[in-house]
């Protein structure tokens, strides 16, 4: 790996050697996935005819109505799905078992899958998200969108009769305090992760499963996934993760100490869904009394933290609003899970960092940790797998992975990957490291001179090799244009990408507010890989300064596609070098600030302060032709907002970057060869 931490606060940390049941024995393995194949080679094929072709049993039974008591006596309800023979009888064979843990309502899950597998309805359903392709028309994103069923996520996050009837059980919970299950919803606090591991307990002792469990999920309840596995139930043989998060406050709660307005917006949801009756069992819950108990715990709690996100919002004077022992309890303590992992990323997901970060942290050798990274969203994830190029579909790769570490089936998952990315720009790849080999800590510094290629922008400066020569200062006021972007796109989960182009594949919309710096064009595909830091020396009118970042692939057309991005308010400043990460040569990669409350730093007015802005880690290669920019923006709104408070110290304000040799304002980045050699030709001209 190109990271490290502060040398001046790095600490050894011992991995910890696979239990004996984990480990890979020598029996050899008769696959022939060649190394760097991100379509899986020969194997995938193999695990693709594996879930494709006739299975193991024709049938399944699914109970709708089984209750599971906590240890504090609050009941959770689940759906117990059991392979069946022909005649629909239940088989008695104990299996292992597939829990997923969600709050979005099993009802909701029960109505997926039923319309799924309608004789007619379902059918048409899968052939069309297949078959349909309007790439490059103007319902591109539309299609991204529909192609998701075809790439296996529904398998994973609901109910996946397929998986049960080649020799699984799956159990799916409805998190506590919503569904039909009782309780307080506690948003994966230490009570609900309990919950988790008095299931894998509950399910591991009953008579239908064979002792090992599995875990699966995606997005919340691949988050609960992990915070389950770093307990080490025994039980807990492997887990399946699509975009989970290991850390919630800098994914997307309060990204550079601004909130998301997507955070509400689902608080909201859930909320709504959890008052919701299971119409399956609703009839038995009012006959034998669990539906006057879930009623009651709903009034207990009619809205979950909707109160205390508005009075954080409108006061600041919640906690739960800046980074706080709340969130601390709820991140998943990633080094300690010792299960096999298997985790789906996108590098435009809600939970971008998470990507590749809850990979790095796994302290376990490559094979028995996995990561696939693709290019999109959070709700277009496993869109276009399967295909020609592409890496297997999610629910072929769950299967595999579930077969080799619950069954013990020596089928070759474990020398897929490690790590298998879709590169922005470029094409899907497979390989041992994230960042890529190839790249190596590389300085842009932004300066006043105009590029010729940004004349829509604000200003449109240069990004070079050396600094600005004078002092300057860029004016910029804060707008709108946010709305129609990219980071529009990653705040709605990617809904909004059917929308245009301008929401997902060009941000020249978005540049008429911004302050562009741009590089000159390389001369040979180079890549980008990893994480990014952008140093600004900025100034305010006011008190308080809302700075958001993109970095963009420019076309020689001009288009302009952003590779990643990030924000923070000035106040947010002060940085937590012992969390942050460092290239080999000290360069800063990944700017950690504390966001708390009481390390926020005063914002002088009309006086530069020096700010670091963490942008997401990413992957992405500049074709020859191709140039670099970074956008500097005074806000983006709805992804990035501003507490009341904040607003009113900078009610008024009027941002400026300020470019100066003595404090030059830089891009640190990991790129290669051509960018480098590009700029040096560029400046010796």
């Amino acid at each position: 790996m190109t990271y490290q931490l502060d040398p001046a606060e790095r600490r050894a940390r011992p991995v910890p050697s696979p239990l004996p049941s984990q480990r890979i024995t020598e029996a050899p393995h008769f696959g022939t996935l060649p190394l760097g194949d991100p379509t899986g080679g020969a194997d995938a094929i193999r695990w693709r005819e594996q879930v494709d072709g006739k299975q193991l049993y024709p049938r399944v039974v699914i109970d709708r109505d089984v209750s599971i008591t906590m240890s504090d006596g609050v009941i959770l309800r689940a759906t117990v799905i059991r392979p069946a023979n022909r005649f629909g009888q239940t088989v008695l064979t104990p299996y292992p078992a597939i829990i997923n843990i969600n709050p979005y309502n099993r009802a909701a899950i029960d109505f997926v899958d039923q319309a799924l597998h309608a004789p007619v309805l379902g059918k048409a359903l899968h052939t069309a998200s297949a078959s349909i392709d309007a790439t490059g028309t103007a319902l591109e994103g539309l299609t991204t969108l529909t192609q998701t069923l075809s790439g296996g996520v529904f398998d994973v996050f609901g109910i996946n009769r397929n998986l049960v009837r080649s020799g699984y059980v799956q159990v799916v919970v409805d998190v506590r305090g919503t569904g039909a299950s009782h309780g307080k919803w506690q948003i994966l606090g230490p009570r609900e992760q309990q919950d988790s591991v008095e299931i894998i307990d509950w399910v591991a002792e009953q008579e239908w499963c064979d002792g090992t469990v599995g875990l699966a999920g995606w997005s919340y309840s691949a988050i609960n996934s992990l915070q389950a596995a770093d307990k080490r139930p025994p039980q807990l043989k492997a887990v399946f993760a699509v975009e989970g998060c290991d850390d919630i406050v800098r994914d997307i709660y309060i990204t550079g100490g601004m909130p998301s307005a997507f955070i509400p917006v689902w608080l909201s949801a859930v909320n709504m869904l959890k008052w919701v009756p299971n119409p399956a069992n609703i009839v038995r819950d009012i006959v034998s009394g669990h539906a006057l108990r879930w009623a009651i715990d709903r009034v207990k709690s009619p809205a979950t933290e909707i109160p205390s996100l508005l009075w954080g919002f409108l006061t600041a004077r919640d906690t739960r609003i800046f980074d706080d022992p709340y969130f601390d309890e709820r991140d998943p303590i990633v080094d300690r899970i010792e299960a096999p992992t298997f985790t789906v990323g996108a590098w435009h997901d809600l939970f971008g960092r998470s990507a590749t970060g809850v990979y790095e942290r796994l302290r376990m050798e490559p094979g028995r940790k996995q990561m696939i990274v693709g290019d999109g969203y959070h709700l277009d994830v496993g869109s276009g797998y399967g295909g020609k190029f592409a890496p297997p579909r999610l629910d072929v790769l769950e299967r595999a992975w579930f077969d080799r570490w619950l069954k013990g089936h020596r089928n070759g998952v474990e020398f897929y990957g490690p790590v298998t990315m879709l590169q922005q720009g470029g094409a899907w790849t497979a390989g041992q490291n994230f960042p890529r080999p190839g790249v190596a800590p590389t300085r842009l510094y932004l300066t006043p001179d105009t590029s010729s290629t940004a004349d829509h922008a604000v200003h449109d400066g240069t990004l070079g090799s050396t600094p600005a020569q004078s002092v300057s200062s860029l004016h910029i006021r804060p707008d709108t244009r946010g709305l129609r972007s990219r980071d529009m796109t990653q705040v709605t989960a990617g809904a909004t990408m059917i929308l245009g182009a301008d929401f997902a594949k060009d941000a020249r919309f978005q540049e008429r507010g911004a302050l562009s710096f741009t590089t000159a064009p390389v001369l040979e595909a180079t890549p980008v890989s990893g994480a990014m830091n952008l140093r600004l020396n900025v100034a305010t009118t006011a008190h308080e300064a809302i700075w958001a970042v993109t970095v963009n692939d420019v076309a020689p057309d001009g288009t302009s596609t952003v590779l990643t991005n990030g924000a923070l308010s000035a106040s947010n400043r002060a940085l937590d070098r012992s969390k942050s990460t460092y290239a080999t040569d000290g360069s800063l990669l990944s700017a950690h600030h504390y966001l708390s409350h009481k390390r926020k730093l005063p914002v002088p007015a009309d006086e530069p302060v020096r700010i670091d802005v963490d942008l997401v880690p990413t992957d992405a290669v500049l074709q020859p032709g191709h140039r670099l920019r970074v956008d500097v923006y005074a806000a983006s709104l709805p992804r990035y907002l501003t507490v009341v408070p904040d607003l009113i110290k900078a009610r008024g304000r009027k941002q400026r970057l300020v470019l100066d040799p003595a404090h030059p304002s830089y891009l640190t980045l990991l790129a290669g060869e051509g960018l480098r050699s590009g700029l040096e030709d560029a400046a010796s001209i």
